[in-house]
């Protein structure tokens, strides 16, 4: 038995076989789930951006993958402009 090395096709799942607007529907739900009084982000600009500074900061830089693998990095930079490019 011989098989040739034929491409499988590619099986969507997931959000991948709703309708874009199904999907839109969907993340629009996110947004609706906190009040906006309660979201901190919203209301104090000056705490969204100490946040997104800090991200991180957290981690330990030696369990920072991207930062002590850099082949690692390039390859998900590669993978990421790709995709994009992909999805116009």
């Amino acid at each position: 038995m011989d098989e040739e090395a034929t491409p499988k096709p590619k099986i969507l799942r997931g959000f991948a076989v709703i309708s874009p607007e199904r999907r839109k529907e969907i993340a629009s739900m996110g947004g609706k789930a906190v009040p906006a009084e309660k979201r901190t982000f919203s209301r104090d600009r000056e705490k969204a951006r100490q946040a997104g500074t800090n991200g991180g900061s957290n981690v330990p830089a030696e369990k920072r993958a991207f930062s002590t693998n850099k082949e690692l990095a390039m390859e998900a930079g590669r993978k990421g402009g790709s995709s994009r490019n992909t999805m116009k």
